[in-house]
């Protein structure tokens, strides 16, 4: 082929990720991904699964930067007649270039706020390591609708870049699961939809309550916190979008209710709460040993109160606290940070080629009689198969009004169900209950 470069399926991903429908699937399936070098136009072939042809597509991008169908054949016998017709029509003068240097969603954009930056948005932006982040932001953030107006600042902010990144990642992720998007209100989040049903989305997250320059915990400290600190921070972020009453909007009423948490309240602190959350929400920890014969036995304790710093006693057990009936379930990921957009833009092969990232994490364990994660740790490159889905948990409200239908997800998200006293855990593959990424520049 002359013109056409064939490109990986995750750097495809990355820009259709929000162009392509997600019925698409149900009758096609992708097979092959072209650029013609400088991004200007994307080439795609698929495989008509009704029929067993072949069509093609060549996509260009549009004043918003996204990639739009210019032209499409179909009904193509052979696989090498229409790489021959991509590698023709990407030659060819008659496909349009769209002018891409306005009406884009630039969330870079010079808004002369340097003081009021987040340090983590001013790396963002003009650092080397997070180079690749940056441009998975970039794509995402093109097909992003700015209902509130103020979308752009926060996002550059000190107060609101966590909470901006978090929402992104939730962007990313319902979409990979297929969903589509209805934002025509405000509140909440987002309004999604699969299989004709619609679910509420509110996000939220535990912020900041240290100095951003703050050291990561010692393992003696974080313990301290989980004991009784970590669920009350979980808790006040979590009753804050109770008292807004979002299941009583006429769009919401009748409909799935669900809040996307996160943690940001420390440094690294996303990487050591996940126990604290789930020990709060059904109000049980649980001991692990062994007996004779190496069989895990696991006991259930329940989790009485917790109490403020003014000697207030709160209970544990949120999905038995008046009024969360109307909360379908808490969907918490310990990946939704800029970590896991550099990941992603990584191995789709975004930014520089300089930053060398090296994953480790601790990993669900699914050997029978495991009481202890797997620590797995890899370079991260286009070998990398991470997804967006990749460490999201869904906890499911045993008293749910409306329950959240399970089938919503596939089987890369993490599901929990509590019964007579036990959690009952779905698990991935792959879940990772934390992770940290090395970004290594070398000399």
């Amino acid at each position: 082929m002359k013109t056409a470069i064939p490109i990986n399926k995750k750097l495809f991903d990355i820009y259709l990720l929000f162009t392509r429908e997600p019925f698409v699937q149900y009758f096609s399936k992708e097979l092959e991904f072209y650029s013609n070098g400088n991004g200007g136009l994307l080439g795609l072939i698929s495989l008509d699964i009704t029929d067993n042809d072949y069509y093609g597509c060549i996509l260009s991008r549009d004043k918003s930067k996204q990639y739009r169908a210019e032209l499409v054949t179909a009904s193509v016998e052979t696989i090498e007649e229409i790489r021959d017709w991509i590698d023709e029509m990407m030659s060819s003068n008659s496909i349009v270039f769209h002018d891409n240097k306005y009406e884009y969603f630039d969330l870079f954009q010079d808004l002369n706020n340097d003081k009021n930056q987040h340090p983590n948005y001013k790396l963002l932006n003009s650092g080397i390591a997070l180079s690749s982040a940056k441009e998975a932001v970039k794509e995402v953030s093109y097909h992003y609708k700015d209902i509130d107006g103020n979308f752009i600042d926060q996002f550059q902010s000190i107060n609101g870049f966590d909470s901006r990144v978090w929402e992104l990642f939730l962007f990313c992720f319902f979409r990979e699961q297929f969903f589509s998007f209805k934002r025509n209100f405000n509140a909440p989040d987002y309004m999604i939809e699969k299989f004709n049903q619609e679910i509420a989305i509110e996000a939220v997250i535990v912020s900041r309550k240290t100095d951003l320059k703050g050291k990561p915990k010692r393992p003696d400290e974080i313990q301290k916190k989980l004991d009784n600190e970590t669920p009350l921070l979980f808790g006040n972020a979590l009753f804050d979008k109770m008292k807004k009453k979002y299941w009583e909007k006429e769009h919401v009423k009748g409909k799935p209710f669900v809040i996307a948490i996160a943690d940001f309240h420390d440094t690294m602190s996303m990487t050591w709460t996940f126990n604290a959350l789930s020990d709060y929400l059904y109000g049980y920890r649980y001991e692990y040993s062994h007996d004779k014969q190496g069989k895990l036995i696991i006991r259930p304790v329940k989790i009485g109160n917790y109490k403020k710093p003014n000697g207030t006693e709160v209970p544990s057990g949120f999905f038995f606290h008046p009024d969360s009936e109307n909360v379908s379930a808490i969907i918490f990921s310990s990946c939704g940070t800029l970590s896991k957009f550099n990941r992603m833009g990584k191995q789709a092969k975004l930014g520089s080629d300089v930053p060398i990232l090296i994953r480790m994490g601790s990993f669900y364990n699914h050997e029978p009689n495991a009481d202890k994660a797997n620590i797995i740790s890899y370079k991260v490159d286009e070998n990398s198969n991470e997804t967006w889905s990749e460490g999201v948990v869904v906890f499911h409200n045993p008293n749910a009004k409306i329950p959240l239908n399970p089938a919503f997800f596939d089987d890369r998200v993490a599901q929990c169900f509590f019964e007579d006293n036990f959690i009952r855990s779905i698990m991935p593959k792959y879940f990772p209950y934390n992770s940290f990424t090395q970004n290594l520049i070398p000399k």
